[in-house]
C-alpha cells in the first residue's frame, strides 16, 4: 500500500509540474528558460506537499517516506527541467535533425559550416540567447558596447576549463578519427584579433 500511495502521489506531482509549465509558458514571460523550468519544479514540489502533508489524505506515510518523496520530486523537477526545455532549446543536434527534415531529408556535409554560420546563428539569434542567459546569470556584464566577465565569470571558468583540460576524454571521436581537440579547443585560436574591448586588452598588456 505504501509503494501505491508513493506512485500515486508522483503522479499528481507529474500533472501539476507539467499544468504549471504549461501555464508559466504560455501566458506569463519567461527570462531564462532553464531557471523558468527549475522555478516551475520547484512550485509543482510546494503544491504536491500540501497534498501530501495535508491531514488524513496519506496516512500510509509516514513523515520520512514523505521527505523522501520531497527529495524524489526535486530530483525528478530538476531532472525534468535539464533534460526536455532546456535541451531541446539549446541543443544543436535536435537543430541538425530539424533542418535535415526542414531541407527534405539531405545536406551536403561539406556544406554543413555555412548552415551553422548563416541559419542557426540567425534563425535561433544564438547570440542574444546566450547573452541573455549569462547577464541573467551574472556572469557577464555589458556595458558601452562590451561583453565583460564577471568575477562569478571568472571563477565558472576556472572550473570549467580545468574539467575540460583534465576530465574530458582526450580520445573523442569526431568525423571518423579520435582527437583531444575538444580538450583544447582554443590551441589554434586567431592569436590578436581585433574584436577586443579596450579594457580587456589593456588587462592583457
Amino acid at each position: 500500500m505504501k509503494f501505491v500511495s508513493s506512485v500515486l502521489m508522483t503522479v499528481v506531482f507529474i500533472a501539476i509540474l507539467l499544468v504549471t509549465y504549461c501555464l508559466h509558458t504560455w501566458f506569463f514571460r519567461v527570462d531564462v528558460i532553464l531557471y523558468s523550468a527549475l522555478l516551475d519544479a520547484l512550485i509543482a514540489t510546494v503544491i504536491a506537499s500540501l497534498v501530501l502533508f495535508w491531514p488524513r489524505k496519506t496516512p500510509i506515510l509516514g513523515h520520512f517516506e514523505k521527505l523522501l518523496l520531497l527529495v524524489i520530486w526535486l530530483l525528478g523537477g530538476y531532472a525534468f527541467a535539464i533534460s526536455i526545455p532546456t535541451v531541446l532549446d539549446r541543443s544543436l543536434s535536435f537543430y541538425i535533425l530539424e533542418k535535415l527534415d526542414q531541407r527534405g531529408g539531405g545536406i551536403l556535409v561539406d556544406r554543413f559550416g555555412d548552415v551553422f554560420t548563416d541559419e542557426y546563428m540567425h534563425e535561433f539569434r544564438l547570440v542574444d540567447v546566450r547573452l541573455t542567459e549569462q547577464e541573467e546569470s551574472g556572469t557577464i556584464r555589458i556595458e558601452n558596447g562590451c561583453v565583460m566577465l564577471t568575477d562569478r565569470g571568472r571563477r565558472l571558468v576556472s572550473v570549467s576549463s580545468f574539467f575540460r583540460n583534465h576530465l574530458l576524454p582526450p580520445s573523442r571521436l569526431l568525423r571518423g578519427e579520435y582527437t583531444d581537440d575538444l580538450t583544447d579547443p582554443f590551441r589554434n585560436s586567431i592569436p590578436a584579433p581585433d574584436y577586443l574591448c579596450n579594457e580587456t586588452s589593456d588587462r592583457k598588456n
